[in-house]
């Protein structure tokens, strides 16, 4: 096993679940009611990970410099509170990947910079991801990542030393707040800004194309 492994986080949306086409909808919803017509799911697929933000900017092209950004940021989260889980799956491999972590008598939880309102009842509607130590939300630390406080306080809760876990992510704030905490780090790859030209500067120490990859570097040597 990697040496000193005693955790494994993850981030959550394009990491453990493909939340992509409830986030779309939420903002397509708005479109709707504006009378704009449909972009269809797939459209916001590559932004799902920037959340409101990414969704509205898609959806309308709006900005949160924009002067009703907040309003309809509002909307949209209000859209997809009541409909978090209607397309929303783990990714394939996912609950095969946590099974196997706790066979091998690893810890593992949750980072995520969804805020909790959000990220915890969507991992209770999530029957793999039940087993998670600590889910660490947006909002759970006063800062959200790039900053590493979210990842200190998930290892904190877990007694644990910030090195001997390992953080999972699909975006480059991913890797930035994990090498802040002093963990090593894993790009995922298959998750929505996971373009390989780009993951590969992003400095993490490992790569993996699909979740289940990951157990091939735990079983390093």
């Amino acid at each position: 096993m990697l040496p000193n492994l005693e955790a494994v986080l993850f981030d959550l949306d394009g990491t453990l679940v493909d939340s992509a086409r409830d986030l779309g909808a939420a903002a397509e919803l708005i479109r709707q009611r504006k009378g704009l017509p449909p972009l269809g799911l797939d459209a916001y697929r590559s932004m799902a990970g920037a959340g409101a933000r990414g969704m509205l900017g898609i959806a309308l092209g709006v900005t949160p410099e924009s002067p009703d950004y907040e309003a309809l940021k509002e909307e949209f989260l209000a859209n997809y509170e009541v409909a978090m889980t209607v397309h929303t799956r783990e990714f394939d491999g996912v609950a095969e990947l946590v099974a196997a972590l706790v066979e091998r008598g690893l810890t593992w939880g949750i980072v995520t910079n969804k805020v909790e309102r959000f990220a915890v009842p969507l991992v209770a509607q999530i029957p793999c991801l039940s087993s998670a130590a600590v889910v660490v939300g947006g909002d759970t630390t006063p800062f959200p990542k790039p900053h590493p406080a979210p990842l200190l306080a998930a290892a904190s809760r877990m007694g644990l030393n910030p090195s001997h876990c390992l953080y999972v992510g699909d975006d480059e704030r991913d890797v930035v707040a994990g090498h802040a905490a002093g963990m090593r780090t894993v790009a995922a790859c298959y998750g929505y800004l996971g373009v390989p030209a780009q993951t590969r500067g992003w400095g993490a120490d490992f790569l993996i194309e699909a979740p289940l990859e990951l157990l091939k570097i735990l079983d390093v040597a």
